[in-house]
């Protein structure tokens, strides 16, 4: 393919919470770049995996689950995705066996009206039981009104090499848009946030995961060692001993499991320090959001 002939374009993917959209970007993209729980509401980004080839560029972006704002971290997250609705050269709209449409969704509608292709997922078809999977995506379908469709299994990577095709075939002529060695958008702070966050919702319970935030304050690498102090905030002083523990037991469980995946994620020794605050209701305060990047 001549250099004219060059093909790059941005690929939005939204859904609703806990459908599989981190998973499936991983797997497009083939590294793990995005939070994966089975809990809703884990991303809070729009996160961007850059895959490129010789003549090509697809840009991913993972977004927040579509989701009705109680906080005003909630309104952050719902204009990361309206951001990745505009950005979009092709829109993969992500759902499941079990999700169901809901009566005035306006995401739902401005997707439908975005004008460019929308290829509708029908995630974990491998849960699947008959014919459970073709009739889910028969009700999408006619709600979304697609341009294309696939069933998939991002966690087992069931037709991710049909659904790279396409998407191939879809995206349009165009230079790339980043160096073809960089991977991601974000800073390798970012990445080291994300996993801590993941561990803290992986460890407790309830709302305590959804109340923090981690800020990594110092990153200092040389040639054998990352040197990182993280600072995990919470919103009352009852959830800064939760996550502390009996005898710090829970935060030491976070650092060391946190440690683990950071040192496989760089390929280096990793030296962690992790501390506890509060700033109380920061969900809800502009100011708050706004230094933890939401803004």
């Amino acid at each position: 393919m001549s250099e004219n002939q060059h093909k790059a374009g941005f690929v939005s993917i939204v859904g609703k919470p806990n459908v599989g959209k981190s998973t499936l970007m991983n797997a497009l993209v083939g590294e793990r770049l995005s939070i994966i729980t089975s809990k809703a509401q884990t991303t809070r980004h729009r996160i961007m995996g850059i895959l490129s080839g010789e003549d090509f560029q697809v840009v991913y972006s993972d977004t927040p689950g579509i989701l009705s704002p109680q906080y005003e971290l909630h309104n952050s997250m719902m204009r990361f995705v309206k951001s990745a609705l505009e950005d979009a050269d092709i829109l993969l709209f992500v759902t499941d066996l079990y999700e169901k449409y809901e009566e005035g969704d306006v995401l739902i509608d401005r997707i439908k009206k975005s004008g460019v292709p929308i290829i509708l997922i029908m995630n974990k078809i491998d849960q699947a039981k008959g014919s459970q999977a073709e009739d889910k995506m028969k009700y999408w379908a006619e709600i979304i009104e697609p341009d294309h469709q696939i069933m998939v299994s991002a966690l087992e990577k069931i037709n991710i090499e049909a659904l790279f095709a396409q998407l191939l075939d879809l995206l349009p002529v165009h230079p790339p848009y980043f160096p073809k060695d960089e991977m991601t958008d974000k800073p390798e702070k970012f990445f080291v946030e994300e996993i801590i966050r993941e561990k803290i919702f992986q460890n407790y319970k309830k709302e305590v995961p959804y109340s923090c935030e981690v800020v990594v304050t110092e990153f200092k690498e040389d040639d054998t060692i990352i040197r990182i102090r993280a600072e995990i905030y919470v919103e009352r002083k009852s959830q800064k001993g939760i996550i502390i523990g009996k005898g710090g037991e829970a935060i030491k469980k976070v650092g060391i499991e946190s440690r683990k995946d950071l040192e496989t994620f760089f390929n280096k020794q990793i030296h962690l320090e992790t501390f506890v605050k509060v700033e109380q209701d920061w969900r809800k305060k502009d100011l708050k959001l706004k230094r933890f990047g939401y803004q």
